[in-house]
C-alpha cells in the first residue's frame, strides 16, 4: 500500500522538486498543489496519509489549511519542510510516518 502525501508549496521549481524527491521512493506517492484552494479541494476529494506544507505559506494560510485539513481529518499528520536536500525530506517524512504507525 502507497502512502499517500499531499505536498502545498508557494514556489513551483521547489514543489516540483520535492514531489519528484518524494516519487522516488516506490511506497510513496505525491501530489501538490500551489494554491490553498486547490490543496482543500485535493484533500478533500483523496485519501492523504500526510500533509506537507512546504516553505512560503504565510501564517495565516498556514493555520487556514491545518484547520480545514483537520476538520476532515483530525488524525492527519502535517509536517513542515524547509528545505536542506533529500536526506532530510526523507527523515521529516519516515518520523511523521512513524508518528502515526504507518511506517
Amino acid at each position: 500500500m502507497k502512502i499517500n502525501i499531499l505536498v502545498v508549496g508557494r514556489h513551483e521549481e521547489i514543489l516540483q522538486t520535492v514531489l519528484r524527491l518524494i516519487n522516488k521512493n516506490d511506497d510513496w506517492n505525491a501530489e501538490g498543489c500551489l494554491h490553498d484552494e486547490e490543496a482543500v479541494k485535493l484533500f478533500n476529494e483523496r485519501n492523504f496519509d500526510l500533509v506537507l506544507l512546504s516553505g512560503g505559506i504565510d501564517e495565516v494560510c498556514e493555520e487556514n489549511l491545518r484547520n480545514c485539513f483537520m476538520k476532515k481529518n483530525p488524525a492527519i499528520k502535517i509536517i513542515q519542510h524547509y528545505g536542506g536536500g533529500s536526506g532530510l525530506l526523507s527523515g521529516e517524512i519516515y518520523e511523521a510516518l512513524s508518528e502515526t504507525g504507518l511506517r
